[in-house]
């Protein structure tokens, strides 16, 4: 998935694969974690789907509401700080970065992040949507 994908074809997986453009709708305030980092989580959203983004350290201020941001080389995994949800994110290996303000479409549904993934049985390395299972009644 080298080129921009939309959130509505995101897949959890371990690799920071994920090119894509949103909107930042929602932001929470800033928690402190472990030492001295700091994390915030974001709900954006594209023309597909919305997503639970998370932001760490100086990120946490640099972007507010309305913000279109463009991510590079993200992922889409496990967050071990919010519930075990699956979460977009930067990463270590990524990058986020403001390209513009208030002008895009979007939807809040469904989110990609209140979906139920499991482990496919026919491939232990992929994810499937288990599609009964809906986290959230808002998705």
């Amino acid at each position: 998935m080298d080129g921009p994908i939309h959130l509505k074809d995101i897949i959890p997986a371990a690799q920071n694969n994920i090119n894509t453009t949103f909107i930042l709708l929602e932001k929470s305030r800033v928690k402190k974690n472990r030492g001295e980092s700091r994390s915030c989580m974001a709900l954006v959203a594209d023309e597909t789907a919305a997503v639970h983004f998370e932001l760490w350290g100086e990120d946490c201020d640099a972007f507010e509401e309305g913000d279109i941001v463009r991510l590079e080389k993200g992922i889409f995994s496990n967050s071990g700080d919010y519930n075990k949800m699956m979460v977009l994110k930067a990463g270590r290996r990524g990058s986020i970065k403001k390209i513009g303000e208030f002008t895009m479409a979007f939807v809040e549904m469904p989110n990609m992040s209140e979906i139920q993934w499991v482990v496919d049985p026919n491939n232990p390395k992929k994810y499937i949507r288990l599609e009964a299972a809906v986290l959230s009644p808002h998705s």
